[in-house]
């Protein structure tokens, strides 16, 4: 049998800074003379786009700790969407996200009609059944069944933010994201039916991200001298998991 060996969606430095709204606002008008807003945000409200993912996690919340350790070697799995609605038409993807030494990859895989149906449903375990009888041969599912049914990963925290993208003008291997109005919500489901256990992540705050495969240009060196940017080791899931209660943050 052929094997689908899936797609390396990126493999890459990732840094990240927490900025202010006013900060925001300056470093976002320099950002300008050097990229563009990327062409998929340019006729979307508010030139940015809405991001679901829903996290997963064994019961010792392993994936958390092994972020606030710092371990260089790394990996979560987590479900992701772009729409808050519940439409067999909109993509849903199985992606694995981690960290290998300093750089950051994603393996993505799209998820069929039924899947999604099962996530519709919250049956998230007849989902993993499921993808086990029909032998899908590909690493991303492969290594999902193994850490349902070894590690008994379970979807535990949804984060909802907007990302407005930018590309460079110069280097096309250069993005800046810009993540705003993040929330977290204590839940298994991709589309919870409430909203009891939402969360404001980081509320007036922005998170700056830069993504490159060999260097950052000059330019962007400059305003991060100019703004006194420090860069911070953040993440979202790791937020949602302190604000929702689910762990205690370590001081």
């Amino acid at each position: 049998m052929k094997i689908s060996i899936p797609k390396l969606k990126f493999y890459r430095y990732e840094f990240k800074y927490i900025l202010e709204n006013k900060l925001r606002k300056e470093i976002e008008n320099e950002l300008t003379n050097f990229m563009d807003l990327d062409p998929f945000v340019k006729e979307l409200p508010g030139k940015k786009y809405f991001v679901r993912s829903l996290y997963f996690d064994d019961p010792y919340y392993s994936f958390y700790y092994e972020k606030i350790d710092g371990m260089l070697h790394r990996e979560k799995f987590r479900i992701r969407t772009y729409s808050k609605q519940k439409v067999i038409k909109n993509p849903i993807y199985l992606e694995i996200k981690g960290r290998h030494d300093n750089f950051v990859f994603k393996y993505r895989e799209p998820l069929k009609k039924e899947y999604k149906e099962m996530i519709f449903k919250n049956e998230n375990k007849k989902l993993s059944e499921k993808i086990y009888i029909e032998k899908r041969e590909n690493s991303v599912f492969d290594k999902y069944i193994y850490d349902t049914f070894k590690k008994k990963i379970k979807p535990v925290m949804l984060v909802d933010y907007y990302r407005r993208p930018y590309i460079s003008k110069y280097d096309y291997e250069f993005r800046v994201t810009l993540d705003e109005k993040l929330c977290g919500t204590k839940t298994k489901s991709l589309f919870p039916e409430n909203e009891l256990h939402k969360r404001k992540l980081l509320w007036g705050y922005t998170i700056l991200e830069i993504k490159f495969a060999k260097h950052i240009p000059v330019w962007f060196h400059k305003i991060i001298k100019t703004y006194e940017l420090t860069r911070l080791s953040v993440s979202k899931y790791c937020l949602g998991m302190e604000r929702s209660g689910l762990v205690q943050k370590l001081q």
